[in-house]
């Protein structure tokens, strides 16, 4: 487990805190990229007050990579899974631990994603590798777990989760706007000028199926800033076969798989092309989705680790007829709004207030979420 991305409140903002509000929560999320676990402490009301206080990423080693990869896509349990699960619980109970005395604040609760392996809202199921009893009893603190279950169950697609964390936060903002975040999949937050003004859903793929290519091929991680498809000629044949995968006609909210694309022949063409062109189905995937919406942002602000690679940024704002811009231009944390929006969720789970909405995950009314573990 190696560390790194840190952020800490400078002092100033410290002293802006509100005693008097009741949480102080903490965040863990593991996306899709399989990067690692991005850990956010936060004071919130669990309404519209949020301020982050302190975040740092772990990044996974390629003992946990490796074994989350061999149970991706499984929907029942066995040896492999159970090994997968237990490295991740034991790597969130240490992060926890470790966080904790880097932030110097023990958190009222923790607000506990786990790492995603299957989601197939047709069939009602998602999974979410981790054990957050064990967390909770090994860490001595309160904790919310399987946050997207309830939804899923109720119909919804279980995803996005964080629409509503994105309301929150942007609640300031001159509207309408969208929020685009790039992980392993990308998922897109529209809000317009009224707060029931909201639709979220997934756009398809972002930086999964470019890591896992990088990955292969060359043993590093990701496409450092794009460089390797600044240099490649992207297949628009396969990119045009991929966009007629009927999930882009459906209407949303929507969701997938991480694995939902089959791109293996991509693996054929020279590195730079290939790596070119699964950046540029992204492209298109996001701008074909951009259609869904319903008013056009007056700017998109891209999330998550997809904004840092300059290629997917610079075609995006060639494709797109809105500034796209970083969500740093708001004042956000790109790299911890999930871990920040965690958190959030589970103060929300915690009053019993709605999680999911109908224009959020497609679920049939607003509904709370998670369930509490107690230490």
């Amino acid at each position: 487990m190696t560390e790194k991305k840190v952020y800490t409140a400078p002092q100033t903002m410290e002293k802006t805190v509100n005693k008097t509000q009741p949480y102080i929560a903490l965040g863990l999320m593991s996306g899709t990229s399989l990067d690692g676990i991005d850990a956010a402490m936060v004071q919130t009301d669990g309404k519209d007050e949020t301020l982050l206080l302190s975040f740092k990423t772990y990044f996974y080693g390629d003992h946990i990579k490796q074994a989350v990869h061999k149970v991706m896509r499984r929907e029942t349990p066995d040896a492999d899974t159970a090994h997968a699960d237990d490295l991740i619980t034991q790597t969130h109970i240490e992060v926890v631990k470790e966080f904790i005395t880097h932030s110097q604040m023990k958190p009222n609760i923790i607000g506990f994603h786990g790492q995603s392996i299957t989601h197939i809202p047709a069939k009602r199921f998602t999974w979410q590798l981790g054990d957050p009893a064990r967390l909770a009893r090994e860490t001595g603190i309160n904790v919310i777990g399987h946050m997207r279950q309830a939804d899923i169950e109720a119909g919804g697609q279980g995803a996005p989760l964080l629409p509503l964390c994105h309301r929150a936060f942007a609640s300031n903002i001159k509207k309408p706007i969208a929020i685009l975040n790039l992980g392993g999949v990308g998922n897109i937050t529209w809000l317009g000028a009224n707060r029931d003004d909201i639709l979220a859903f997934d756009t398809g793929p972002a930086n999964a199926l470019i890591d896992d290519l990088v990955k292969e091929k060359t043993g590093k991680n990701y496409d450092s800033g794009g460089r390797l498809a600044k240099s490649g000629t992207p297949n628009n044949e396969m990119i045009s076969d991929w966009m007629k995968h009927p999930y882009f006609e459906k209407k949303p909210p929507k969701s997938l798989d991480r694995n939902e694309w089959k791109v293996t022949r991509a693996y054929d063409l020279p590195l730079a092309d290939a790596v070119a062109t699964l950046s540029e189905f992204t492209v298109q995937s996001i701008l074909y989705s951009m259609q869904h919406l319903p008013e056009t942002p007056h700017a998109l602000y891209i999330a998550g680790g997809g904004r840092h690679n300059s290629y997917l940024m610079m075609r995006l704002n060639q494709a797109l007829s809105c500034p796209v811009k970083p969500v740093e231009t708001l004042g956000w944390n790109g790299d911890g709004l999930e871990a920040q929006g965690f958190a959030y969720l589970a103060v929300r789970s915690l009053l019993g207030l709605p999680l999911t909405l109908p224009a959020t995950t497609g679920i049939p009314a607003p509904a709370t979420g998670g369930i509490l573990y107690k230490a």
